[in-house]
């Protein structure tokens, strides 16, 4: 994290964040400053040590030292949750579709490959719940000449046949065939390397926890994650690989965002999540459009 951030993120705290606030007591001496706090919570969770182990570097003492990575936690999700840990907007759905479409899956939206449980949790996530309660903007794509009406997430062989999930090809026999699981397969890496990019600036999130309450395991994972967010964006300025000099608006023929529609109930949507033709079709159009696409070239890169 650049020295200008951290200080952002300590000013920003210091005036709308009580805890954070300089203090004096009755005898006229001042409190920690919020420097000293701040430092304290975002060593513990870049190094991942219990609270005791900053008791030299800041001053601080086991018990004050859990306080302030309590109170920056929840002081994080309060002043830049809303920001930087938010649903896609229309608009960051157009720039996922277009990065999707340039690396051969229009209508692609990320990946999911996280746990061994996720079937286990599928029927409980709230990934889908938008689109089911009918509130998530409408996608149009456009795959091999025909028309689709929901984006997906690329995944590996453990989740079901939905128009939502589109699988690698296990054995591939053709050339087509391994050509498409090649450019799913390396696609699909990037939310591991993510999660692995997360995991090597917050060693607390590798680490095993030393808390037991369920509340602050979370809010600390949140935080990192909203954190991670924020260093990605004061890195990234105006050079990034999802930033596209040559995007125009005749770049969106192949897909389209719309504002959600009334139209339809909850169990029709949930019937079209989960359609096994509408899966196969499309996993059909994909495996075309990659080999036209990719096919030509001699590294079918």
């Amino acid at each position: 994290m650049n020295k200008t951030l951290f200080l952002r993120i300590v000013h920003r705290l210091e005036q709308e964040v009580d805890y954070f606030k300089p203090s004096q007591d009755a005898t006229g001496r001042f409190s920690l400053t919020a420097l000293q706090k701040c430092t304290a919570a975002i060593r513990q969770l870049v190094y991942g040590g219990g609270a005791d182990t900053v008791d030299e570097y800041v001053r601080l003492g086991e018990t004050t030292a859990r306080k302030c990575l309590h109170h920056f936690t929840n002081g994080i999700i309060h002043l830049f949750g809303d920001e930087y840990l938010r649903r896609p907007t229309p608009e960051d759905l157009q720039r996922l579709l277009y990065i999707g479409e340039q690396r051969g899956f229009p209508g692609m939206v990320g990946s999911i490959d996280c746990t061994m449980n996720d079937l286990n949790i599928l029927d409980r996530s709230p990934v889908f719940d938008d689109i089911i309660n009918g509130i998530a903007p409408e996608v149009n794509l456009y795959v091999n000449g025909h028309t689709y009406h929901l984006a997906y997430y690329l995944t590996d062989g453990i989740y079901p046949d939905w128009a939502t999930f589109i699988q690698s090809i296990r054995l591939p026999q053709t050339e087509k065939h391994s050509l498409f699981a090649k450019k799913q397969e390396a696609v699909r890496k990037d939310v591991e390397r993510a999660f692995g990019v997360l995991q090597a600036k917050f060693a607390v999130v590798r680490n095993p926890s030393n808390l037991w309450d369920k509340h602050k395991i979370g809010n600390i994972m949140r935080a990192c994650i909203i954190l991670h967010n924020m260093i990605v964006e004061d890195e990234r300025a105006s050079r990034t690989q999802y930033v596209f000099p040559g995007f125009q608006e005749s770049d969106m023929e192949r897909f389209s965002v719309n504002m959600p529609s009334p139209v339809g109930n909850t169990m029709d949507r949930r019937t079209s999540v989960r359609n096994i033709q509408t899966h196969h079709n499309l996993k059909y159009d994909l495996i075309e459009n990659i080999w036209v696409k990719f096919g030509h070239r001699p590294d079918n890169m």
